[in-house]
Parts: C-alpha cells; structure tokens; sequence
C-alpha cells in the first residue's frame, strides 16, 4: 500500500503517544489544489477494512488504489517541520 521512512514511523508513534491513541489514521478526501487531500485522525481500534501499517498508522483499505506506491516521510529542520508526502503517481501538486 504505502510506505513509511523511519523518521515518519518515529513521529507518528510520538503523536500517537502524546494524544492516548494507539494508531494514527491517514484518510483521503476528494479536493484539494491536487484533486485529493489527506485526513489524519485518530484510532484506538482497526476495523476490518483497514490496514495497520509499521504497527502505528491505520489506513483504510477503500484508499488503497489512492495510496499505492506513496511515501511518507517525516522531515524537520530549525524552521519547519512536516510530514512529505511523496506521490510517484501524482499528476500536480501544491
């Protein structure tokens, strides 16, 4: 489905700490300046339809074509930090 860096594994299981989750949901949503954008939630549970992936974050499998061959990436520097989101797929961005 997707893949995650080491430094996005890392932040996501610090937020997920932070706020008493057990996961962090990643979710797509129609719009967007790129056509989709995408919805982060929390979870305590999966459901049936969902993927766990690296055992932190929860995606549904209804995004599957959505995310196929994504990267994520957690980056930071002493101005800005972020989560990069990279679409090999993706036909424009912002």
């Amino acid at each position: 489905m997707l893949k995650l860096k080491d430094t996005a594994i890392d932040r996501l299981h610090y937020i997920a700490e932070r706020n008493s989750k057990k996961y962090v949901r990643l979710g797509v949503k129609g719009g967007g300046c790129a056509g989709f954008e995408y919805e982060w939630s929390f979870a305590d549970e999966e459901t049936r339809n969902d993927a766990v992936i690296d055992d932190v974050l929860v995606v549904s499998r209804d995004y599957e074509l959505y995310l196929m061959g994504l990267e994520l990436d957690y980056t930071y520097d002493d101005f800005e930090q972020m989560f990069k989101f990279n679409n090999p797929k993706a036909t424009s961005s912002c």
